[in-house]
C-alpha cells in the first residue's frame, strides 16, 4: 500500500471511537421509531442531518425517492460508498437490523473521510431505502448512482458470521386470466372460468417445482378469484414471487412461468398476461478482495468471518444490483445465535442488545478501515474490479 497504514488505521479507530456513543443513539432511535419502505422520513432526516453537521454536501430526492440520499465528502475519483438502509418491517420494527446498517454505515463514512486529508478520492454515504421489497438501491443503480464509484461497503447484522451473503435473485410476477362470466346453471357452456385457469396454473407449477434447482421456486398467491360463487369468474389473478441462484436462473425460471402460462390459456379457451409486478433483485455479487479486508480488520475487534454453509441461501436483496455494477461486500455479523432468525421479534428486539452495540462498533471500524483501503490502494482497487472486466 502506499501510505503508512497503521497510522491511518489508528486515526480512522480513533474517529470511530470519539463517535461511538453517538453512533449508538442513532441506532437506538431509529429502533424506537420504525418507518417503512419510502417513507422513512424521519429517518432520512436524521441521517442527513448528522451528515450536514460533519461538513458533507447532501442531495435528497435521489433517483425520484424522496427519502434516498447521497452525502459527499470530496470531489473526485477513487470513490467509496458507504450504504445505509433504514426501512423497517410491518408489524415487526426493525427485526432486520436496518438500523444498525443505517448507523455503521453513517459512523463509517465520517471515519473514513479523515484519510482525504491530501484532498484525493470521496468518501460517500448512500442512503437507499425500501429494501424490503421496494428496490430503493435497484432504482438508485438505474439512476446512475453507482457509475463513479470504485466499490460500494455495507454490513448486516444476522446470526451467522459470514464473509459474504448467499443472496438469491427475486422477482415477482403478476399473471391475469381473462375468461367470459355467464351463470353456472343458467348457461354454464357460455362461460369460460379465468379462475379454473389460475388454480390450473398452481398445480402446473407444482408440478414443475418437483425438478427446480435448490435455489430456485415459486411461491404464488390468488389476488383475485371472482366476484360472487354465481358468476363464472371472467377474470383471475395471481401474484407469483421467483427466486433463483442467479439473475440467469431466474429469467430461466420467468419463462418457465409465462410457457406454462401460456399453455395453461391455450388448454381452458382463456387469454393471459403475464407482467412483471415491481423491481427485480439481482444475485449478489461478492467482491473477494473486498470481503478479505473487512474481515481481516473485523478480526482485530475478535469477530472471525467464515464462509456461508454450503448449499444455504438467506433470500434476496437490492444489494445484488448494485454489486452487477461496482464491487460490493455484504458480510453478515451475528447479534443473536444460531438458533435464531431475523424477521422476528427476537430479533428486533436483539438489535439494541449490548452485542447489538458492540458488532456495531467493531462492524463501523472494518467498514472504516475498507474504505480507506479502497481510497488509498490501487492495487486493491485492481483487484476488486478485475471480475468486471
Amino acid at each position: 500500500m502506499i501510505h503508512d497504514s497503521d497510522a491511518l488505521y489508528q486515526r480512522v479507530r480513533a474517529a470511530v471511537a470519539e463517535q461511538a456513543d453517538a453512533c449508538w443513539k442513532v441506532a437506538t432511535t431509529l429502533h424506537a421509531d420504525p418507518e417503512y419502505a419510502f417513507d422513512e422520513r424521519r429517518a432520512a432526516a436524521l441521517l442527513t442531518g448528522e451528515l450536514r453537521r460533519a461538513g458533507f454536501e447532501v442531495q435528497e430526492g435521489v433517483a425520484g425517492m424522496p427519502t434516498a440520499f447521497v452525502a459527499r465528502s470530496g470531489t473526485e475519483r477513487p470513490a467509496v460508498a458507504l450504504l445505509l438502509e433504514y426501512d423497517a418491517l410491518p408489524g415487526l420494527g426493525h427485526a432486520c437490523g436496518h438500523h444498525l446498517i443505517a448507523a455503521a454505515g453513517l459512523g463509517a463514512a465520517l471515519a473514513a473521510r479523515t484519510a482525504l486529508d491530501d484532498g484525493t478520492g470521496s468518501v460517500l454515504a448512500v442512503g437507499t431505502p425500501a429494501e424490503e421489497g421496494g428496490g430503493g438501491k435497484a432504482l438508485e443503480v438505474e439512476a446512475g448512482v453507482f457509475d463513479d464509484i470504485d466499490a460500494a461497503l455495507m454490513f448486516h447484522p444476522g446470526v451467522y458470521d459470514w464473509t459474504r451473503a448467499p443472496l438469491t435473485a427475486q422477482e415477482q410476477y403478476r399473471v391475469a386470466f381473462h375468461g367470459r362470466a355467464a351463470h353456472p346453471t343458467g348457461n354454464p357452456t357460455e362461460g369460460v372460468d379465468a379462475l379454473a385457469a389460475l388454480v390450473e396454473l398452481f398445480n402446473v407449477l407444482a408440478a414443475l417445482g418437483r425438478r427446480l434447482p435448490r435455489a430456485s421456486h415459486i411461491q404464488g398467491i390468488v389476488t383475485h378469484g371472482g366476484e360472487a360463487t354465481n358468476i363464472v369468474p371472467a377474470l383471475a389473478e395471481g401474484r407469483f414471487g421467483l427466486r433463483a441462484a442467479t439473475t440467469g436462473a431466474l429469467d430461466d425460471l420467468a419463462r418457465q412461468l409465462a410457457t406454462s402460462a401460456e399453455g395453461v390459456a391455450l388448454a381452458t379457451g382463456t387469454t393471459v398476461t403475464v407482467q412483471r409486478a415491481g423491481v427485480r433483485y439481482e444475485h449478489f455479487r461478492d467482491s473477494g478482495p473486498l470481503s478479505d479486508r473487512f474481515a481481516a480488520h473485523l478480526d482485530r475487534a475478535g469477530i472471525r468471518l467464515g464462509p456461508p454453509a454450503d448449499g444455504v441461501y438467506l433470500g434476496s436483496s437490492d444489494i445484488g444490483n448494485v454489486s452487477a455494477r461496482v464491487p460490493a461486500i455484504h458480510p453478515f455479523v451475528a447479534i443473536m445465535d444460531e438458533d435464531g432468525s431475523d424477521h422476528t421479534p427476537e430479533f428486533a428486539e436483539a438489535g439494541v442488545s449490548e452485542r447489538a452495540r458492540r458488532v456495531l462498533r467493531a462492524a463501523t471500524e472494518a467498514l472504516a478501515c475498507t474504505a480507506v483501503d479502497v481510497l488509498r490502494d490501487p492495487a486493491l482497487r485492481e483487484r476488486a474490479w478485475r471480475p468486471y472486466g
